[in-house]
């Protein structure tokens, strides 16, 4: 389905974006991964995406809080793979305070990887895109983009901010063949999200089934995690022909919550 494209995702070393970047390469994508982490088990994730899938798989360390960096990692991709047709902005870190308790310096870092880098890839994407006359933007939001939750004002302010930038890239490009979309997850089944249950169940004195079902999917009226697998589905399928005319829409993959 994707065969020919190349596609850049960011924060795609594990989670969610990896998830998302295996699913290109399923659809016969070359891909750009993009992160930290360990060195050796970057590299040997990149292998496994190229060679499971027959396809060209690169890494850039790109920092995503640093504009040039970004630009350089876009300039990297067309050089190495000679375009870039689709980009999903996926980076994103994560801080929970009270706003008067909150560090500022959380707060710039989150809103610089979480929301600026987002517009900084865009910007570096588009120019070949509109050369072209097609392109692919799909920004990993979340549900915190459409609604809100105590303790997570940068976060929360953020992501609202992707789901804005989503609807101004849509109307800027609607008529140069590039769509942009924002997928807008509840609580994904990751490492991460998996690490937190034991922490939380200390931290409430439950035990970790009640911190599943009391705590995070509180708000998930089906009570189920989403899956790495689902949120790459969508994405491809928001770069096929059947999504063409969908584009600056906010999609909730949820469970329900945002139905509230």
């Amino acid at each position: 389905m994707l065969k020919g494209k190349v596609a850049i995702v960011t924060g795609s070393t594990s989670g969610i974006g990896l998830g998302i970047a295996e699913a290109f390469a399923g659809a016969g994508a070359s891909v750009v991964l993009n992160g930290f982490g360990d060195a050796a088990e970057i590299e040997a994730t990149r292998s496994s995406v190229a060679s499971r899938h027959g396809v060209t798989a690169t890494y850039s360390g790109a920092d995503m809080s640093k504009p040039a960096a970004i630009s350089g990692m876009v300039a990297d991709a067309i050089r190495d793979h000679g375009k870039v047709d689709i980009l999903v902005n996926n980076a994103g870190i994560q801080f929970v305070a009270p706003i008067d308790e909150f560090p500022e310096a959380k707060w710039d870092a989150i809103l610089a990887i979480n929301l600026s880098s987002a517009f900084h890839a865009t910007k570096a994407v588009l120019p070949g895109m509109k050369q072209r006359k097609w392109g692919r933007i799909i920004n990993v939001a979340s549900a915190h983009g459409l609604v809100a939750s105590a303790f997570k004002s940068a976060y929360v302010a953020a992501k609202h901010g992707v789901v804005g930038l989503t609807k101004v890239t849509a109307m800027e490009t609607a008529e140069d063949g590039i769509t942009c979309n924002a997928i807008c997850p509840g609580y994904v089944w990751t490492p991460l999200v998996q690490k937190q249950i034991p922490e939380q169940a200390k931290a409430h004195g439950m035990s970790e089934e009640e911190v599943v079902r009391k705590v995070l999917l509180a708000n998930q009226p089906n009570k189920r995690f989403a899956t790495v697998e689902e949120m790459g589905a969508l994405a491809v399928f928001l770069c096929a022909q059947g999504a063409a005319s969908m584009t600056g829409t906010a999609l909730p993959v949820d469970g329900g919550w945002t139905a509230h």
